[in-house]
Protein backbone atom coordinates (compact mmCIF):
# COMPACT_ATOMS: atom_id res chain seq x y z
CA UNK A 1 0.00 0.00 0.00
CA UNK A 2 0.99 3.83 -0.95
CA UNK A 3 2.05 5.15 2.44
CA UNK A 4 0.66 9.27 2.70
CA UNK A 5 2.02 11.43 5.54
CA UNK A 6 -0.31 12.62 7.30
CA UNK A 7 -0.81 16.21 9.65
CA UNK A 8 -1.03 13.97 13.30
CA UNK A 9 -3.69 15.85 14.56
CA UNK A 10 -5.84 15.09 11.87
CA UNK A 11 -5.35 11.54 12.83
CA UNK A 12 -6.94 12.30 16.43
CA UNK A 13 -3.10 12.87 18.13
CA UNK A 14 -3.28 16.11 20.07
CA UNK A 15 -0.42 17.53 18.93
CA UNK A 16 -1.94 20.88 17.68
CA UNK A 17 -0.65 24.41 19.57
CA UNK A 18 -3.83 24.34 21.50
CA UNK A 19 -2.88 20.86 23.19
CA UNK A 20 -5.87 19.68 21.12
CA UNK A 21 -6.36 17.50 18.10
CA UNK A 22 -8.79 17.86 14.50
CA UNK A 23 -9.80 14.32 13.89
CA UNK A 24 -11.17 14.23 10.12
CA UNK A 25 -12.99 11.04 9.56
CA UNK A 26 -12.50 11.24 6.14
CA UNK A 27 -8.67 11.25 6.15
CA UNK A 28 -9.06 8.71 9.11
CA UNK A 29 -10.80 6.65 6.24
CA UNK A 30 -7.83 7.03 3.80
CA UNK A 31 -6.26 4.25 5.98
CA UNK A 32 -8.74 1.50 3.97
CA UNK A 33 -6.35 2.36 0.52
CA UNK A 34 -3.02 3.97 2.26
CA UNK A 35 -0.93 3.44 4.96
CA UNK A 36 -0.75 6.47 6.76
CA UNK A 37 2.48 7.80 8.58
CA UNK A 38 1.13 10.48 11.13
CA UNK A 39 3.62 13.44 11.89
CA UNK A 40 3.88 16.68 13.23
CA UNK A 41 6.75 19.02 12.23
CA UNK A 42 6.15 21.48 15.57
CA UNK A 43 6.50 18.11 17.88
CA UNK A 44 9.54 17.18 15.97
CA UNK A 45 10.86 20.89 16.27
CA UNK A 46 11.15 20.72 19.62
CA UNK A 47 8.05 22.70 20.79
CA UNK A 48 6.05 21.23 23.38
CA UNK A 49 2.01 20.80 23.55
CA UNK A 50 0.51 23.12 24.43
CA UNK A 51 2.00 25.90 23.27
CA UNK A 52 1.39 29.20 22.28
CA UNK A 53 0.29 30.07 18.90
CA UNK A 54 2.56 30.60 16.11
CA UNK A 55 2.05 32.08 12.44
CA UNK A 56 4.12 33.12 9.95
CA UNK A 57 5.65 36.35 8.29
CA UNK A 58 7.78 35.73 5.37
CA UNK A 59 10.81 33.69 5.83
CA UNK A 60 10.40 33.79 9.76
CA UNK A 61 7.74 31.70 12.21
CA UNK A 62 6.82 34.02 15.55
CA UNK A 63 4.87 32.86 18.52
CA UNK A 64 2.02 35.21 19.70
CA UNK A 65 4.32 36.87 21.81
CA UNK A 66 6.63 37.47 19.83
CA UNK A 67 9.57 34.82 20.13
CA UNK A 68 11.29 33.94 16.76
CA UNK A 69 10.50 29.75 16.08
CA UNK A 70 11.80 29.59 12.68
CA UNK A 71 14.61 27.26 13.76
CA UNK A 72 12.10 24.65 15.40
CA UNK A 73 9.37 25.23 12.17
CA UNK A 74 12.72 24.49 9.66
CA UNK A 75 13.98 21.36 11.60
CA UNK A 76 10.28 19.98 12.12
CA UNK A 77 9.80 20.78 8.02
CA UNK A 78 13.95 19.13 7.15
CA UNK A 79 12.26 15.64 9.69
CA UNK A 80 9.54 15.62 7.07
CA UNK A 81 11.41 15.57 4.30
CA UNK A 82 13.81 12.93 5.36
CA UNK A 83 11.00 10.95 6.61
CA UNK A 84 9.66 10.76 3.18
CA UNK A 85 12.84 9.99 1.49
CA UNK A 86 13.55 7.20 3.89
CA UNK A 87 9.81 5.72 3.46
CA UNK A 88 9.27 6.47 -0.05
CA UNK A 89 6.42 8.68 0.70
CA UNK A 90 5.21 10.81 -2.08
CA UNK A 91 2.16 12.73 -1.28
CA UNK A 92 1.34 14.28 2.48
CA UNK A 93 -2.10 15.51 3.72
CA UNK A 94 -1.26 18.28 6.04
CA UNK A 95 -3.53 20.27 8.46
CA UNK A 96 -4.95 23.70 6.44
CA UNK A 97 -3.66 27.04 7.64
CA UNK A 98 -0.98 26.00 9.93
CA UNK A 99 2.03 27.74 9.89
CA UNK A 100 3.83 24.46 9.12
CA UNK A 101 1.78 22.70 7.05
CA UNK A 102 -0.84 25.08 5.61
CA UNK A 103 -0.69 24.97 1.60
CA UNK A 104 -2.85 27.27 -0.41
CA UNK A 105 -3.74 29.68 2.43
CA UNK A 106 -1.65 30.64 6.15
CA UNK A 107 -2.71 32.91 8.62
CA UNK A 108 -0.99 36.43 7.74
CA UNK A 109 1.37 36.63 10.82
CA UNK A 110 -1.35 39.59 12.69
CA UNK A 111 -2.79 36.98 15.04
CA UNK A 112 -6.43 38.99 13.45
CA UNK A 113 -7.14 35.60 11.77
CA UNK A 114 -6.83 37.07 8.48
CA UNK A 115 -5.45 34.31 5.95
CA UNK A 116 -3.26 35.21 3.06
CA UNK A 117 -2.28 32.84 -0.19
CA UNK A 118 1.00 30.99 1.29
CA UNK A 119 2.35 28.23 2.48
CA UNK A 120 3.94 26.67 5.66
CA UNK A 121 7.02 25.52 6.49
CA UNK A 122 6.63 22.49 5.83
CA UNK A 123 4.46 22.00 3.26
CA UNK A 124 6.70 24.67 1.42
CA UNK A 125 9.76 22.64 1.77
CA UNK A 126 7.60 19.23 0.98
CA UNK A 127 6.47 20.72 -2.50
CA UNK A 128 9.91 22.32 -3.76
CA UNK A 129 11.07 18.89 -3.02
CA UNK A 130 8.50 16.87 -5.45
CA UNK A 131 6.18 15.92 -2.73
CA UNK A 132 2.67 16.49 -3.25
CA UNK A 133 0.51 18.31 -0.83
CA UNK A 134 -3.34 18.12 -0.05
CA UNK A 135 -5.21 19.82 2.96
CA UNK A 136 -7.93 17.88 4.44
CA UNK A 137 -10.45 19.77 2.26
CA UNK A 138 -8.71 18.53 -0.95
CA UNK A 139 -9.01 15.08 -0.49
CA UNK A 140 -11.06 14.82 -3.77
CA UNK A 141 -7.42 15.93 -5.38
CA UNK A 142 -5.76 12.96 -3.59
CA UNK A 143 -7.81 10.59 -4.88
CA UNK A 144 -8.60 11.88 -8.28
CA UNK A 145 -11.88 13.22 -7.67
CA UNK A 146 -12.98 9.88 -6.47
CA UNK A 147 -13.40 10.83 -2.82
CA UNK A 148 -15.83 14.33 -1.90
CA UNK A 149 -15.46 14.55 1.33
CA UNK A 150 -13.57 16.86 3.24
CA UNK A 151 -13.50 17.66 6.99
CA UNK A 152 -15.34 20.95 8.40
CA UNK A 153 -13.48 24.09 8.94
CA UNK A 154 -11.33 23.03 11.87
Amino acid sequence: MEKILVSACLLGLSTRYDGKSVPCDAVIKLSDRYTLIPYCPEIYGGLPTPRTPSERVGKKVVMKDGRDVTENYNEGAEGALELCRMLGIRRAVLKSKSPSCGSGLIYDGSFSGTLVKGAGVTAELLLSSGIEVFSEDGLSELDGGDNNEGCIDN
